[in-house]
């Protein structure tokens, strides 16, 4: 059984997918949703699909092992970043490298970094003039948005669209190409 451990810090659309996809297949399974936001929707998604999840703190995160040795004990397969906004240490990476995915609201290098996620980034292309923009599934290193790229879909930016349609076409691209991304790395393991 392959094991994916799910991190999220907001509403979890992407984890509730990701979870959906995964929920009556018999070599894969969600094991456990973490946040670093007591108050994130994704705990009630998590909730209401009976999959364990908890918030927790940067101290917890960042500055000991706590996270790090809960993530043993699951010994996941693959985590996977669905709307994750805190960098991940090193120490974590280390500890599963090349296990740690990210998906990013753009066609990264573009429009990558702190700060840059859901609205801002969409606000972004629109104040650019894009006239491409897409989704951009990414191994996770010690820098924001910088790690391989592992794939990439587009939609075009029209020039009448708002920050609001492109948020839009980018949900559509995330709840189509992400289990399908996830599924193809577990099986490559």
């Amino acid at each position: 059984m392959k094991r994916i451990v799910i991190f999220a810090s907001g509403s979890g659309t992407n984890a509730e997918n990701l979870i959906r996809f995964f929920q009556n297949n018999a070599h894969v399974e969600v094991t456990q949703v973490m946040t670093n936001n007591p108050h994130a929707k994704v705990l009630d998604r998590a909730k209401n699909l009976n999959i364990s999840a908890f918030s927790f703190n940067r101290q917890a995160f960042s500055k000991s092992d706590d996270v790090l040795n809960i993530l043993k004990v699951f010994n996941p397969d693959l985590i996977v970043l669905a709307g994750f906004l805190w960098k991940f240490p090193e120490h974590i990476i280390a500890e599963f490298p090349n296990q740690i995915i990210n998906i990013h609201p753009a066609l990264l290098p573009k429009y990558g970094g702190k700060g840059m996620y859901g609205e801002h980034v969409h606000h972004a292309v629109v104040s650019n003039k894009e006239i491409e923009t897409g989704i951009s599934i990414h191994y996770v290193n010690e820098h924001y948005d910088e790690g391989a790229l592992i794939f990439q879909a587009t939609c075009p930016v029209l020039p009448t669209d708002s920050a609001q349609h492109i948020a839009e076409k980018i949900h559509t691209l995330e709840m189509e190409h992400f289990p399908k991304v996830v599924i193809k790395l577990l099986n490559e393991k």
